[in-house]
């Protein structure tokens, strides 16, 4: 997810010589009608799609069970650091690999909004059935926040979501030049292959302060280093959901929206705006050096106890495991 904003401009640089015919890959789906349930790792989906899913499990009975979905470009460990902490304070992790990403099923292909909505709540319908005791929360972070906001129109019964730093750069957020090149780059050259190496050339973002885990995103093969355009436009179709839910949000369960004021990914009046839309529906934290990826930032054990002191909040529990004061 870091670097969608880069290769948008790359697209824009790229168009004028890249007009040779690609034809657009449409994304294989299952054809199976399964109940969707969770294995040891894995994640079976109603059409017979298997998600890769990591598991840390809480230290002792969980408390509460937080089903995560990572941004563009990652895949599950995106959560390896957040989720022993959370494990710490009672908290059960699950994040998949979502259809595209990771060991997911046809990598580097885009699966659209609707299907990674689907997953979402047959992640949340197989977390329920196998643990049905356990209050369920739903985190995104980035393009997974887009996931989740944008399922909010019909929500999965949750207890709660956590947005992380949401991607709500809609098009009404870009500049005209971005729209125009996006939109033909896709259409025209669907399958151009958009290096987030050469997008560096281009515009310069800064995701994250913490350089030692960049560089070792850097490393992982399994971190995607170049885009489709017709991914990246697929993307900026579910911005434009997630942008838009707000307004059609009756009855939420919590939310809580954490949201860094050094992101250079997502534009600060994109964020702003949702934030607005929400309203009091949202618990919002800002944090002055927080960046994109709040959750991996230098000061993200502050930002991940933040959220599990929330999720415990939510289910009547203080930090600690203690019930909360009744007087």
């Amino acid at each position: 997810m870091p670097f969608f904003r880069k290769t948008i401009a790359v697209a824009a640089l790229s168009l004028s010589l890249a007009l040779t015919g690609c034809a657009a890959i449409p994304t294989p789906a299952g054809t199976q009608t399964q109940t969707p349930r969770l294995e040891e790792d894995v994640l079976i989906t109603r059409d017979g799609m298997r998600l890769p899913l990591r598991r840390w499990n809480a230290q002792g009975p969980p408390r509460a069970i937080v089903l995560a979905l990572h941004g563009m470009s990652d895949y599950s460990n995106a959560f390896d650091g957040p989720a022993r902490q959370w494990a710490e304070a009672g908290i059960t992790t699950l994040a998949i690999d979502q259809r595209g990403f990771g060991r997911g099923p046809n990598p580097g292909l885009w699966a659209g909004g609707d299907a990674m909505r689907a997953d979402l709540a047959d992640f949340v319908g197989a977390a329920k059935a196998q643990d049905p005791a356990v209050p369920v929360f739903a985190l995104g972070e980035s393009m997974g926040g887009a996931v989740v906001l944008s399922a909010m129109r019909d929500p999965p019964p949750v207890a709660g979501i956590i947005l992380v730093a949401p991607a709500v750069w809609a098009r009404r957020d870009m500049p005209l030049s971005y729209r125009v090149a996006l939109f033909f780059a896709a259409h025209l050259t669907p399958g151009l292959i958009l290096s987030n190496s050469a997008a560096s050339h281009v515009v310069t973002i800064v995701p994250s302060d913490n350089g030692a885990m960049l560089r070792a995103l850097g490393r992982d093969p399994l971190f995607q280093k170049q885009t489709r355009a017709d991914a990246l436009y697929g993307l900026v179709n579910l911005m434009d959901e997630a942008r838009a839910a707000p307004a059609m949000l009756a009855a939420p369960p919590p939310i809580l929206l954490l949201t860094g004021r050094k992101d250079q990914v997502i534009p600060q009046d994109a964020t702003r705006a949702v934030i607005a839309a929400l309203g009091s529906r949202a618990d919002v934290r800002h944090y002055d050096q927080g960046y994109h990826m709040l959750l991996r930032d230098l000061e993200g054990p502050a930002v991940n106890k933040d959220v599990s002191d929330w999720i415990l909040a939510r289910v009547g529990e203080q930090p600690g495991g203690t019930q909360p004061n009744q007087h």
